[in-house]
C-alpha cells in the first residue's frame, strides 16, 4: 500500500514538473517570436525602397506588427506596412507602368521573412534546451 501511495506521489511530481516545463517553453517561446517580430519590422524599415514620389520614407516607415492571437499556449503575429499596403506587391515583384515600360522588382519582404524564420528558429532551439 505504501508503494503504491509513493507513486501516485511520484506521478504527481512528474505532471508538474512537466507542465512547468511547458509552460516556460511556451512562454520562452512567445518572448522569442516578439522579439523576431519587432527586428523583422525594423529590417523592413531599412530595407524598404524610398520613393521621393509618394513621400520619402512613408513606404518603409509603414511597417508594424502586432498580436492576432494569443493563448497561454500559442502567439500569432502580422507584420504588415500600415501606410501603404498597396505597394508591398508592387514593390516587392515588379510592376509595369502607365507608358507601357517594366519596373523590376525590389525584393525587401522575402529576404526579411526568411531571416525571421531562421532567428525564430534558433530561439526556439535555444528555448527549448533551457
Amino acid at each position: 500500500m505504501a508503494r503504491k501511495i509513493r507513486l501516485q506521489e511520484l506521478e504527481i511530481e512528474i505532471v508538474k514538473e512537466l507542465k512547468a516545463y511547458s509552460d516556460e517553453v511556451a512562454e520562452g517561446i512567445k518572448k522569442a517570436v516578439k522579439d523576431v517580430a519587432k527586428e523583422t519590422v525594423r529590417t523592413l524599415k531599412a530595407t524598404s525602397p524610398r520613393s521621393k514620389m509618394s513621400g520619402p520614407g512613408k513606404y518603409a516607415d509603414g511597417w508594424t506588427s502586432k498580436v492576432e492571437f494569443e493563448s497561454p499556449e500559442d502567439i500569432r503575429m502580422r507584420i504588415s506596412n500600415r501606410t501603404k499596403p498597396q505597394l508591398t506587391h508592387l514593390l516587392e515583384n515588379g510592376h509595369a507602368t502607365v507608358n507601357g515600360d517594366r519596373v523590376d522588382g525590389r525584393p525587401h519582404i522575402r529576404p526579411a521573412e526568411q531571416a525571421a524564420a531562421d532567428k525564430l528558429m534558433g530561439a526556439v532551439k535555444v528555448v527549448i534546451k533551457k
